[in-house]
């Protein structure tokens, strides 16, 4: 499975962004998902994830109740929905795929599959 990760950019603090990442293959629809990010000198950090199905989502304390992940397997696409951006969200921001794991993978190393990464940069 090839993922495709873009709708990085430039935003203001307060402002919004909305990525999204296409996957090549239809088994995208049988794999969880995860959004990731790495900040300049940081490590990779767990942003939030989403079950195969769409009806379990997972958060990271940093982002809880302003950012959204959601799938529709009928585009092989997830989308990470950013609100209320601070300064402290510029990283790269890359997506995951990977089998489906009880409790849900929020290590990189769970998963199979990974975009290529797409820049966020918040202005203060």
């Amino acid at each position: 499975v090839q993922l495709q990760a873009s709708g990085g950019g430039l935003a203001q603090a307060g402002g919004s962004l909305r990525l999204s990442c296409a996957a090549s293959a239809r088994a995208f629809s049988t794999y969880d998902a995860g959004w990731f990010r790495q900040a300049p000198g940081k490590e990779r950090e767990f942003v939030a994830a989403i079950r195969w199905h769409g009806g379990s989502t997972y958060y990271a304390d940093s982002i809880k109740g302003r950012f959204t992940i959601s799938r529709d397997n009928a585009k092989n696409t997830v989308y990470l929905q950013m609100n209320s951006l601070k300064p402290e969200d510029t990283a790269v921001y890359y997506c995951a795929a990977g089998a489906s794991r009880v409790p849900i993978a929020t290590k990189g190393g769970s998963y199979a599959f990974w975009g290529q990464g797409t820049q966020v940069t918040v202005s203060s």
